[in-house]
């Protein structure tokens, strides 16, 4: 690692001797500290699972005011795999914010993972939906939720009924939500609402691989 990169923190939610550890990365425009990502971790460790957070190198510069885009992928998934490297936990799911669920989703069989959650995949960037992130999918072997919102700019659900994914993935659509889960005002639903069911679906699946 770069020596201008500040070190790698970890940060820690839920019991430590929990059978099962999720490592939960950040996406590409908010840290480990991001509110999303807090709650995901706060409530996954209320069902008893060993939470870890960490920071890809570029946010960790960003941090310390070093403006820098995010690193190609294939320092994030090293990265990853340092992450995974440091958890002793019988069984390891992989989880992620939309570039840090996608960054999963490419090492999980590698690492052996039980399973990997997904916040908002983002299957292609926005406006350019002939640029998709899912050639790899459709091979994945490892047991895969991705818990998108109906309107994501990233991947709504017509562009992605049109997708080839592997069977082991699955999709649980949030009715009206964004890239971030969050739905319109006239759809009834809200934003914590949307959040909190994504909590129990995702802890529901990594408590059943």
């Amino acid at each position: 690692m770069s020596n201008d990169v500040p070190p790698l923190v970890l940060l820690w939610d839920g019991p430590r001797t929990a059978k099962t550890t999720v490592v939960l990365g950040h996406g590409a425009g908010a840290g480990m500290d991001h509110a999303f990502l807090r709650t995901i971790a706060e409530g996954l460790a209320a069902h008893g699972l060993s939470v870890v957070r960490f920071e890809f190198p570029w946010q960790r510069s960003v941090r310390m005011g070093r403006r820098r885009p995010p690193d190609a992928l294939p320092v994030l998934q090293e990265e990853l795999r340092r992450v995974a490297g440091q958890c002793s936990s019988e069984r390891l799911v992989l989880a992620g914010k939309s570039l840090g669920g996608r960054v999963a989703t490419t090492v999980a069989d590698e690492l052996g993972a039980a399973g990997v959650v997904v916040f908002g995949y983002p299957f292609h960037p926005p406006g350019q939906p002939e640029r998709l992130r899912t050639g790899h999918l459709a091979g994945l072997t490892t047991p895969t939720l991705i818990l998108q919102g109906e309107r994501d700019v990233f991947g709504s659900r017509a562009e992605v009924s049109e997708y080839v994914l592997s069977p082991a993935i699955s999709v649980e659509w949030f009715e009206a939500g964004d890239h971030s889960l969050v739905p319109t005002v006239r759809s009834g639903f809200t934003a914590e609402g949307h959040l909190a069911r994504a909590v129990r679906v995702a802890a529901g699946f990594v408590l059943g691989r």
